[in-house]
């Protein structure tokens, strides 16, 4: 079995894991803020800046924005894996690409958030198309080569999860981070006196862009790829390459219910910002107080997290965590129904999310980690990369029309009075991690047990 030159400390696991907190916060600005920015509810205090037009009699304008800037990325995943298997750069296969991807990634995650106009205009939609492109590849060029680092920094299944469990912490980070984009807007209008809310919110990202590329340099400067791992280039054909991942049966029912997951979180993540001030009438600023309690509170599962998936394996806990998981978007359904205070409602629905936000994204970084270990095992080349890319590629599928499905939806109402749009959010949601089980159930845990064991 490969096994790293040298075990990575646990300084350098932590540096690893700053590199999730830098790219979650722009992506999840992106998720969170992107379709409350452009399509503004009417109690937000920002000005709408995409129409709301149908485009051939069904999607909306926003929905084939954000799937057009997805797509085109989606074709730039694989590129970069193969480039990155196959790299004989002297500093490494991974860590260089992730270098430079850095600075275009801040820019644009920025300039996404300037508008052309400001005011309705299709002009700010052809904008955002452009931006969204170019910051999807930008992070594409990070994530891809980060990721396809896991496998090769670790040796056995519980070096995966520890490691795992590192990255989910700094991936929460940065949700927190992201989702508390207005809480940050209002403190920079009362301490600038800004009275523009969108001006405030522009310099809320841009601030947070620099931060997080910051934070993305982290393992670039910390960790030396050439000593803590060992892997040799690929020589595979890029179509070869993908072709191979996909005739592994074990890896398309992964896919699957990978897809309909992020899809479904997508959705939810998207809609955070409107469920709580929408549905059930509370202030904006507790976007970020909530993704905070849910953070902590999903961080105490960690251990047990860790403990079970030696126990029991790891395909149950991913299994149970779906099924609850559909259950809390059915629950979205009904928000500002219950006979309870809105804040009894929302933190409900929190608590009960910490448990399935901890396991999915712990787990199936170290489940696909342990599939592209085998692979290599089986086969003599190391093609993590593609692994990752494929998934990657799944991910930002399932993000992407999670996002235009609830763009989409927003046409049956997304006011106080008039929300029937946002609740069908949740029957979707709801089918899309019910979907997700049913597709893990197919999946065969045994496959992976002498890499689990370090064999």
């Amino acid at each position: 079995m490969r096994m790293p030159v040298t075990k990575l400390p646990f300084p350098k696991q932590l540096a690893y894991a700053c590199g999730m907190i830098g790219w979650s916060i722009m992506t999840n600005i992106i998720i969170v803020m992107l379709p409350y920015f452009y399509l503004a509810p009417s109690n937000s205090g920002l000005i709408p800046l995409v129409p709301q037009l149908l485009l051939f009699g069904v999607f909306n304008v926003m929905a084939v924005v954000l799937t057009s800037g997805r797509l085109v990325d989606a074709v730039f995943d694989p590129f970069i894996a193969s480039l990155s298997d196959k790299s004989h750069n002297p500093k490494g296969r991974r860590i260089p690409f992730m270098k430079w991807a850095i600075l275009p990634a801040i820019l644009f995650c920025g300039l996404t958030f300037c508008p052309l106009v400001k005011a309705e205009s299709v002009h700010n939609a052809v904008w955002l198309t452009f931006t969204l492109i170019f910051f999807f590849m930008s992070v594409t060029a990070y994530v891809i080569p980060y990721n396809a680092l896991l496998p090769e920094l670790t040796s056995t299944s519980a070096e995966k999860v520890k490691l795992s469990s590192l990255q989910q912490v700094g991936f929460v980070i940065g949700i927190i981070i992201g989702a508390m984009v207005n809480n940050f807007a209002d403190l920079v209008q009362n301490s600038f006196h800004i009275t523009n809310r969108d001006t405030a919110v522009q310099y809320t990202v841009w601030g947070l862009c620099v931060f997080a590329g910051l934070i993305m340099l982290v393992p670039v400067f910390a960790i030396d790829e050439k000593k803590y791992s060992e892997s040799k280039p690929s020589h595979l054909p890029i179509l070869q390459a993908i072709r191979k991942t996909f005739s592994q049966r074990n890896f398309k029912y992964y896919l699957l219910a990978d897809f309909s997951f992020y899809m479904a979180l997508s959705i939810m993540s998207s809609g955070l910002l409107f469920f709580i001030t929408v549905l059930l009438n509370l202030p904006k600023s507790m976007g970020g107080p909530l993704m905070g309690v849910m953070v902590v509170v999903s961080l105490v599962f960690y251990p047990l997290i860790n403990y079970l998936s030696k126990k029991i394996g790891k395909k149950p806990i991913v299994l149970f965590s779906f099924a609850l998981l559909s259950l809390i978007f059915a629950m979205i359904y009904f928000l500002g129904k219950f006979p309870v205070s809105p804040e009894v409602q929302v933190y409900t629905l929190v608590l009960c999310t910490a448990f399935p936000l901890a396991s999915l994204g712990i787990l199936p970084n170290a489940i696909l980690a342990e599939i592209a270990e085998k692979d290599a095992i089986d086969t003599g080349e190391n093609n993590e990369g593609m692994f990752f890319a494929v998934k990657y590629l799944s991910v930002k599928l399932g993000q992407t029309l999670g996002i235009a499905l609830f763009a989409f939806l927003t046409v049956y109402g997304i006011d106080p009075g008039h929300d029937f749009g946002l609740r069908l959010n949740g029957i979707c949601g709801f089918a899309l991690c019910l979907a997700a089980f049913i597709f893990f159930t197919r999946f065969k845990e045994k496959a992976l047990k002498k890499v689990g064991r370090g064999q």
